[in-house]
């Protein structure tokens, strides 16, 4: 009775690529339905196969497994979408969580896709809005950017372009970050906001030492700088403030270049050269262009 029920289960999953979310830490967070699809799936497309075998070894699960990662996704995503057209049922799994969030996965669903395959998507753990739902930050408008990039230049080039944004009311963001990276981001964050920036940190989520921190990002700075090691898979949450148009009040016209460099000054405790800097990359011109607009500003007023 039991391989027959399984054998019906079976024949009950039409063919597709399955987009399967699996535990982020907790092995008991995955879904009734996600065993159910990776039982009768043909197929499992694993981000690491060593690493999924854990988890079908645990639910005694023996559906053959396959890598696609991100060195051989473009190359596997073609043998996998010819068996795709040809009727198979094939369940794409990242390591944890959901495939193709900072993970493996996307190309294989675009090509899907391209090929008229029907694409299933069986929701579960994910990690941005697990620590996004307890962060208690602002939840019903976020924004997520998976990881800042490696490069400390192009690092903070992204989080100043982000602080020079226009909000009309605060906004969370939500980003994956490195534990040997933690600190730097966080001096940039300080950077590009200032000390009292809320944060909060989501760390080893679902795990027998998961931790949530909330405060500044001064705050978690000094804290996670008097740790003698920082471990763990990290989540980092900003509540971006609301930032106003770009005309003081009472100010019928747009605000001069002048005004807005010493508003970055006081705002970002910068010296001159520094504001001047960023204006230039939050306008999208060369620090050099915009010094002559401030030049020829200056002359017009004389």
């Amino acid at each position: 009775m039991a391989g027959e029920s399984e054998s019906l289960a079976a024949s009950a999953l039409g063919p597709g690529l399955y987009v399967v979310a699996t535990p982020i830490g907790n092995l008991g967070d995955i879904t009734l339905r996600a065993l159910e699809v990776l039982r009768s799936v043909e197929r499992i497309a694993c981000e690491d196969t060593r690493q999924t075998q854990k988890l079908l070894n645990h639910y005694q699960i023996p559906t053959p497994t396959v890598s696609c990662h991100e060195h051989n996704e473009r190359r596997r995503a073609m043998e996998l979408v010819e068996a795709l057209k040809r009727g198979a049922r094939i369940a794409l799994v990242s390591d944890a969580g959901t495939p193709a969030v900072s993970d493996p996965g996307n190309w294989l669903v675009r090509e899907a896709i391209a090929a008229g395959v029907r694409v299933i998507p069986v929701p579960g753990a994910n990690a941005a809005l697990s620590a996004l739902v307890a962060s208690g930050l602002a939840s019903d408008e976020f924004r997520f950017f998976g990881f800042l990039p490696e490069k400390a230049g192009a690092r903070r080039t992204r989080l100043e372009g982000l602080a020079a944004e226009r909000r009309e009311r605060a906004q969370t963001l939500v980003f994956f970050e490195a534990p040997h990276r933690i600190l730097e981001t966080l001096a940039d964050l300080e950077a590009a906001w200032g000390p009292d920036l809320r944060v909060v940190l989501a760390r080893e989520l679902t795990k027998v030492h998961e931790e949530f921190w909330r405060g500044t990002v001064a705050e978690l700075g000094r804290e996670l700088g008097r740790r003698e090691k920082i471990r763990g898979e990290m989540t980092l949450l900003v509540e971006a403030p609301a930032r106003a148009a770009l005309s003081s009040p009472g100010q019928t016209g747009p605000e001069s270049i002048a005004g807005r460099v010493e508003r970055l000054q006081t705002q970002n405790e910068v010296d001159k050269k520094e504001a001047l800097k960023r204006l230039a990359r939050e306008l999208g011109k060369s620090k050099s262009e915009l010094y002559r607009e401030l030049q020829r500003e200056r002359s017009r007023r004389r």
